[in-house]
């Protein structure tokens, strides 16, 4: 696998997170209108029941990793591939809040990585995250705490699809979580006045998630991007 120089530091693929919390909510949106929001894409949306899409929100603290530590949010939605069967993830908006991380996301792997503001804490099973623009509130989400789930049942490895520049690309993204707990509903999402805001409003947001879980430990892996068109 290549290497990367960025601001002067030489990043080795694949790139290692050691230690990482997350949280994250799955929601049962519209699909004509994630259709539309992906139209750039040319990719078609996984719809698990007719008519419907499915939209993740899930932020992540970054403590130890190649990439340094950081705060990132995350709106995805789950695609059809282009060239496989099954169903991929694809990153649509990916904030964070360092340029170093932000420069390695775009470079590498063609992430949709943007400064913003990120506030996230997690404290006694519950976590919180709001995303700003200046004083402006993007996005808020809170998770509840579920049910434990059993020790290595959620580890996974997944094609995540980005476009950037005209050029979908493919990372396979694999992930080890520990210290998982997952319930049915158990988020609440907060949308302030802003156009990526007016865009999840447009898919049906906010609403009671399917299901929604929190990450005490998450170690993860992304190898090189595949062009795939």
């Amino acid at each position: 696998m290549p290497d990367f120089v960025i601001q002067g530091e030489r990043v080795a693929l694949p790139v290692e997170i050691r230690t990482a919390t997350a949280a994250s909510a799955m929601f049962l949106v519209r699909a004509a209108a994630v259709r539309s929001v992906l139209s750039y894409t040319g990719l078609r949306v996984f719809e698990p029941l007719p008519g419907k899409a499915i939209c993740s929100l899930a932020f992540v603290r970054y403590v130890d990793g190649d990439l340094g530590p950081y705060h990132e949010f995350a709106v995805a939605y789950l695609i059809r591939p282009p060239d496989r069967g099954g169903y991929g993830v694809f990153i649509h908006w990916l904030p964070v809040n360092g340029r170093f991380t932000m420069e390695a996301g775009r470079t590498i792997w063609g992430f949709p990585k943007e400064l913003a503001e990120i506030d996230l804490g997690f404290d006694g099973g519950h976590a919180r995250c709001a995303v700003r623009d200046g004083d402006s509130l993007i996005a808020g989400l809170r998770v509840r705490p579920g049910l434990r789930v059993p020790a290595g049942s959620t580890a996974a490895a997944i094609d995540a699809y980005t476009h950037r520049d005209g050029v979908l690309r493919r990372t396979q993204w694999s992930m080890n979580p520990s210290g998982v707990r997952a319930r049915p509903g158990g988020a609440t999402l907060t949308l302030g006045q802003h156009p990526v805001a007016e865009e999840l409003r447009s898919i049906g947001l906010p609403k009671r998630p399917l299901f929604s879980s929190t990450i005490d430990l998450l170690r993860m892996s992304f190898g090189e991007a595949e062009e795939v068109r």
